[in-house]
């Protein structure tokens, strides 16, 4: 089964691209959010994108699902190879001129690619948004390489990763930083209804994290941390937004650490930002990151924050600047660093103020949009370059005559 060539047309005498990205489903999560405002913001005028979700679409899924044209259910089992043919044929049906696979191995990124390639899709890029276990790009993945177009990491530090570590060709990685969308995530006074409901008086130190409860975002050390900082704070509350497969588990072990009253799961959370604002501190405590758009989230609502220096971290919060870069897996120096910060409220805003600044220089969606526009455009005009056919040597008899 090999691609059929396609007649690339100049991208100035052509219309919109059609962008297909490809993911496996779309909950509440911070890639997934991402590509909610990607699809979104692109300009309609140069690119038409849509969504396939090889399995479910997911809540985010439903959202987007009312705005540009989505697919799903097209993988019906793990072994389902016959999704190749079907994902094929979608892609020659819509006329894909670009797709994107959205995160790091897995299926989407096999099938996505295999299928564009077989489809005759003229660019074939993966965008990866996480670094190390759980996630990775395995063999079969590895082997799509000469297929592919780019591989998108989302951060300096991360790009290298995928290099160093993931198999990815040097020559094909292109970095496009996680943004965040300024409108939405601003400065704001805490909502007295929104402390009414989670009984927090004003004046009360509050500690959040919002992050899905997965393994590698390690919340047992921010439960740990959190012993930690009532010990120096009593009055300190915590809020953790997000929910996932370790809920049940970190329960347990806020009532073995008897955190009971001064910890909330709050789930998943449509008033982030109203959430944010409520934090005098953010407390990442990761065992790895790529680049969290948590992190700058909370950035972006003038919060400091406190993380350990994994992945691309330490390009996002600058130590004693923005916030405070911790050792990976250092429960003590977590809550020391946050504790510092309760204590001196003036120190924490001024790195809350830095922390937005350096949102809005380096890490807005719209550097994210546009990056991504950029490359897609960019990667197609070569295409179309190279497969402009050449014109016929001119006939001797109609060749200019030289004096």
């Amino acid at each position: 089964m090999f691609p059929k060539r396609r007649h690339l047309e100049p991208i100035d005498d052509r219309g919109p691209l059609r962008v297909m990205f490809v993911i496996t489903c779309m909950p509440v999560g911070g890639a997934e959010t991402l590509l909610v405002e990607l699809i979104r913001r692109m300009d309609r005028e140069r690119f038409l994108p849509e969504l396939c979700c090889l399995k479910y679409r997911g809540p985010l899924g439903d959202v987007l699902a009312a705005e540009v044209p989505t697919w799903s259910d097209l993988l019906l089992h793990k072994y389902d190879v016959a999704v190749l043919g079907r994902l094929r044929r979608l892609m020659q049906r819509r006329r894909i001129d670009a797709v994107v696979t959205v995160g790091t191995g897995g299926d989407k990124m096999f099938w996505g690619r295999l299928a564009a390639w077989t489809a005759g899709v003229p660019v074939i890029c993966s965008a990866l948004h996480s670094t190390g276990l759980p996630d990775h790009v395995e063999l079969p993945n590895r082997l799509l390489a000469p297929i592919t177009d780019a591989f998108i990491g989302v951060a300096n530090a991360h790009g290298r990763y995928l290099a160093e570590n993931e198999g990815c060709p040097i020559r094909k990685v292109r970095v496009i930083p996680n943004g965040v969308d300024l409108g939405q995530f601003h400065p704001r006074w805490p909502s007295k209804e929104l402390r009414t409901e989670l009984d927090l008086p004003e004046g009360t130190p509050t500690v959040g994290l919002v992050a899905a409860l997965r393994p590698e975002k390690r919340h047992d050390r921010f439960l740990q941390a959190a012993s930690l900082i009532r010990q120096a704070v009593p009055e300190t509350r915590f809020l953790l937004v997000g929910d996932g497969p370790e809920r049940k588990k970190l329960e347990t072990l806020t009532r073995e650490l008897k955190l009971n009253e001064s910890i909330q799961f709050l789930g998943t959370r449509r008033d982030v930002p109203e959430l944010l604002a409520l934090m005098d501190v953010f407390l990442l405590t990761s065992q790895m990151e790529a680049n969290p758009v948590s992190i700058l989230e909370a950035m972006a609502v003038e919060r400091p924050v406190v993380a350990p220096a994994v992945g691309s971290i330490p390009e996002t919060v600058a130590d004693r600047v923005t916030g405070r870069l911790v050792p990976p897996g250092d429960v003590e120096e977590m809550a020391a660093a946050t504790v510092e910060l309760l204590k001196n409220p003036e120190q924490a805003q001024a790195m809350g103020r830095a922390a937005r600044e350096v949102v809005i220089q380096s890490w807005s969606v719209d550097h994210m949009v546009r990056g991504y526009e950029d490359l897609l455009r960019a990667l197609y005009q070569t295409k179309a370059a190279r497969h402009r056919p050449k014109r016929p040597p001119t006939p001797a008899s109609r060749r200019p005559i030289r004096s």
